[in-house]
């Protein structure tokens, strides 16, 4: 496979993966993924590179949610946020760490053994996986903000450390 180093490249190269193995439009695996950025630099494996995108944005999520699930590590300011989620919200959290950790241990599987066609079974699975991801911590981002002005009430905290 031929080298790139530029967007153009990379698209006309990722086209070809897409065809041959049905994946997402570069437009929304970019979207999501910022896979753009492969281009400034040079590389034989294209899906790899990929699928290390898609790796790296559920890593800083896995590590967002853990800090709401588990603030005691965390910095001060998820307390403020942690106060504002109800129990749905919190059970929410626990569903989605679930689900993000378990996808970072197939990810991880991928680093150790390269196979092209894995790689791009992991990009459609785990962009769709991301799809739904993106809709439950936009709901959950939903809640923080309707409650974050929110006084308390009695002047009762609801920290629930």
């Amino acid at each position: 496979m031929e080298k790139y180093s530029d967007l153009k490249k990379l698209k006309e190269n990722y086209e070809f993966f897409r065809e041959k193995y049905n994946l997402p439009f570069f437009e929304k695996i970019n979207e999501d993924f910022q896979v753009e950025k492969i281009s400034e630099y040079e590389t034989d494996f294209v899906l790899r590179e990929i699928r290390e995108n898609i790796t790296t944005k559920f890593l800083n999520y896995i590590r967002f949610v853990e800090s709401l699930i588990n603030p005691s590590n965390g910095p001060m300011f998820m307390f403020a946020i942690i106060k504002t989620l109800g129990i749905k919200e919190r059970e929410k959290l626990s569903e989605l760490y679930k689900k993000i950790a378990k996808a970072d241990i197939d990810l991880i599987e991928l680093d150790l053994e390269y196979s092209e066609e894995k790689e791009a079974d992991a990009i459609k699975k785990y962009y769709e996986m991301w799809q739904d991801i993106k809709k439950e911590l936009l709901e959950i981002v939903s809640v923080i903000k309707k409650n974050w002005d929110v006084k308390e009430e009695n002047g009762k905290g609801n920290y629930l450390g």
